[in-house]
C-alpha cells in the first residue's frame, strides 16, 4: 500500500519563505498520517504566476535559495518524498519544474511540457518546454510526474505511460471559471485514464489578483472513476491510500467532497478572490459606496464574508436625485450584515461643484456631465476614507456595466479592486438570491432587503432614472454580451439569434467605444473563460466595427 497526500496550499507570489514554510508544514502533517509521498501545486515555492518575476536574476537566484532550504528542512521528515513545483534554470533557459526531494536531496526533476499561451496564460513567455520523463519509486509503485497543462493534452500521460508508470501526479495551477472542476476530471480521463493510467491531481487554492484557484484536489483510479476529492475554495490535504491498480482502500465516500452549484462556485470564488487581494496586499479592510442598488449589496456581503464585517465600512452618500428607500434600503443591508454605514449627504458638494463650473458651462445645457460629477464626488470621499484608514475601496460595478461604458472614469469606477467585474447583472441577482437563502437557513432572514431585489436599476444620477433609459433590458444585453464576449459570436450570429441589427449594432458599439475605460479600470475576481483583463486584449485605438457592410474606397485610398 502507498499513501499519497496532495497539499493543496494557498501559496503568495513572491513569499518565498512563507511558502516553503507551508510546504514543510504540509509534509509534517502528511506524515503524521502515514503517507510516503506529498504532491505540491505548480510553482508552489514561487506562487502562481510568478510573471515578470522570473526575468530577475534576483528572484531566480532567491528561488533556487528556497529549494535549497526547503531540501534542508525536509531532512528531519525522513520516509517522506516531495514532490516541489518550482521554477528552474538549466542550459540558459527556464523550466517550470517540479523535483523530487527525498531525504533532502534532490532524486529527480520533470520540466512541463505542454506551456499554454492562451486565454491568461502566457508561460511560453518565461519557459522552454521539456517533457522527458520522471519517475522515481515508492512502495513497489512507479510514479510519473506531469504539470497541469500536460495532463490537458495526450502526450506526456502517454509518455509516462510507456516509461512503466503505475501511477501519475500532477501538479496543477488550474485558474477557476465556472464548472472548471468538470472540465479537469473530464480532461483527466481523457488523457490518462483511457490509457489505464490512475491520477492524483493537486490544486492550487487562494486567489493572486485577479485569477482565483479553486482547490478541488482528486484522485481518479486506472478506470477514471473518481475516488477521492478535495473540497473547493479551501486549503486541504488529501491523503489516499492506493495498492498496485490504484484502487481505494475501504469506503470512499467520506472523502469526496461535495458537488456545488454554479451559484455556489460563483460566490465562494468571490469571496475567496476578495479575501486573499485585501489581506495579501496588507490592506486593514475594506469601504464600500452603498447605494441601496443591487450591485453595492451584493458586494458589500461578499466583503463581509470574506473579511468579517467589523473590517468592512459601507458608506452612502445621498445626492438630491436619490430616493428616500435607496438610503432605507442600505441602512438595513449593512445593518443586516452587522456593518458600520455612515451616511454622507454629497448634496452641498455637487451645487458647489457647479457653481465653480458655472461660467465655464455658459450657455451649455446640463448633460451627462452633471451625473458624473455625483459619481465622482462619491469616488473622491471613498478613496479619501480609504487613503486615512488604510481600507480598500472595492468597486461595485458589473460586467454588463463595464462592457457598454455604463460607469463613470474616476466616480464609480474608483477604487482598488472590482468584486462582481466579471458577473453579469442576471448573476448578480442570482447570487443575491443564493446569500439570502444561506442567510435564511443559518440566521432566519435573509440580508439583502427583498425591495432591492425587486426595484428596477437605476443610477439615480437624474430625476426618474432607470438603466433601462440608457440599455436594453438587461436579460437581452447579458445575452448579447456573452455571446459575443465569451463565446465569440459574431454580429451576424447575435442577428440569427433574434436581435435587430440596429440593437445590436448598438450594443457592439458601446463594447468597442468603452475601451479605454475597461483599460484604466480595476482588477476583479475572474468567473468566465472570457473576462476583461488578461485574456481580452484590444487596442484602445481601434477603427473595426463588425458590420455587414462592405468597406469602399475614395480616389484617394481612403475610406469612404
Amino acid at each position: 500500500m502507498l499513501k499519497v497526500a496532495l497539499a493543496q496550499i494557498n501559496s503568495r507570489v513572491g513569499d518565498l519563505t512563507g511558502n516553503t514554510q507551508k510546504i514543510v508544514d504540509a509534509a509534517t502533517r502528511a506524515q503524521a498520517q502515514g503517507a510516503s509521498v506529498l504532491v505540491t501545486p505548480e510553482l508552489a515555492l514561487t506562487g502562481y504566476p510568478p510573471e515578470d518575476l522570473l526575468l530577475r536574476p534576483a528572484f531566480r537566484a532567491a528561488c533556487d535559495q528556497a529549494l535549497a532550504d526547503l531540501a534542508e528542512a525536509l531532512k528531519e521528515i525522513p520516509d517522506l518524498t516531495v514532490v516541489v513545483g518550482h521554477p528552474r534554470a538549466r542550459d540558459q533557459h527556464m523550466f517550470n519544474a517540479a523535483t523530487v526531494l527525498r531525504y533532502g536531496k534532490v532524486m529527480g526533476s520533470y520540466g512541463k511540457l505542454e506551456l499554454p499561451n492562451y486565454a491568461v496564460f502566457d508561460e511560453q513567455r518565461y519557459f522552454v518546454p521539456d517533457g522527458a520523463p520522471c519517475l522515481f519509486e515508492a512502495n513497489g509503485l512507479r510514479i510519473a510526474v506531469n504539470i497541469c497543462e500536460d495532463i490537458w493534452a495526450a502526450r506526456a500521460p502517454a509518455m509516462a505511460k510507456a516509461a512503466g508508470a503505475n501511477l501519475l501526479v500532477v501538479l496543477n495551477a488550474s485558474p477557476f471559471h465556472l464548472d472548471k472542476q468538470r472540465e479537469r476530471i473530464d480532461v483527466v480521463r481523457s488523457n490518462a485514464s483511457r490509457i489505464g493510467l490512475p491520477v492524483a491531481f493537486c490544486n492550487l487554492v487562494g486567489g493572486q489578483d485577479e485569477l482565483v484557484f479553486d482547490g478541488g484536489s482528486f484522485v481518479l483510479d486506472a478506470n477514471g472513476s473518481l475516488i477521492a476529492r478535495a473540497p473547493q475554495f479551501q486549503e486541504d490535504l488529501l491523503v489516499v491510500d492506493f495498492f498496485e491498480g490504484a484502487t481505494l482502500a475501504g469506503e470512499s465516500i467520506d472523502t469526496i467532497a461535495p458537488d456545488l452549484s454554479v451559484e455556489q462556485q460563483a460566490y465562494q470564488a468571490l469571496v475567496l478572490g476578495t479575501r486573499d487581494y485585501v489581506t495579501k496586499n496588507g490592506f486593514q479592510g475594506a469601504v464600500i459606496g452603498l447605494s441601496g442598488g443591487v450591485d453595492s449589496a451584493l458586494v458589500l456581503a461578499i466583503a463581509a464574508d470574506a473579511l468579517g464585517p467589523e473590517h468592512v465600512r459601507a458608506v452612502i452618500m445621498p445626492s438630491p436625485f436619490t430616493a428616500a428607500m435607496s438610503v432605507e434600503d442600505a441602512k438595513a443591508c449593512a445593518q443586516a450584515l452587522g456593518v458600520k454605514a455612515d451616511v454622507i449627504d454629497i448634496t452641498a458638494l455637487y451645487e458647489q461643484f457647479k457653481l465653480s463650473l458655472s461660467e465655464v458651462f455658459t450657455g451649455r445645457p446640463e448633460d451627462v456631465t452633471e451625473e458624473n460629477i455625483q459619481a465622482r464626488i462619491r469616488g473622491t470621499l471613498l478613496m479619501a476614507i480609504s487613503n486615512k484608514t488604510s481600507a480598500l475601496v472595492l468597486v461595485t460595478g458589473n460586467k454588463s456595466e463595464t462592457a457598454v461604458g455604463y460607469c463613470t472614469l474616476y466616480g464609480d469606477m474608483a477604487g482598488g479592486f472590482a468584486v462582481i467585474k466579471d458577473l453579469f447583472k442576471g448573476m448578480v441577482y442570482r447570487l443575491c438570491h443564493e446569500r439570502n437563502r444561506i442567510a435564511v437557513e443559518t440566521a432566519g432572514l435573509p440580508v439583502i432587503p427583498q425591495r432591492i431585489l425587486s426595484r428596477a436599476p437605476s443610477a439615480e444620477l437624474r430625476p426618474d432614472q432607470t438603466d433601462q433609459d440608457s440599455l436594453p433590458p438587461y436579460d437581452a444585453l447579458d445575452d448579447m454580451l456573452s455571446r459575443f464576449i465569451e463565446h465569440g459570436e459574431t454580429r451576424a450570429d447575435l442577428i440569427a439569434a433574434g436581435y435587430a441589427s440596429a440593437e445590436v449594432d448598438r450594443v457592439l458599439r458601446m463594447v468597442r467605444h468603452s475601451e479605454y475605460k475597461r483599460r484604466q479600470s480595476a482588477p476583479g475576481v475572474r468567473i468566465s473563460k472570457r473576462a476583461f483583463g488578461r485574456d481580452w486584449r484590444y487596442p484602445l485605438t481601434n477603427r473595426f466595427e463588425e458590420s455587414s457592410q462592405r468597406t469602399t474606397l475614395s480616389r484617394k485610398g481612403e475610406p469612404t
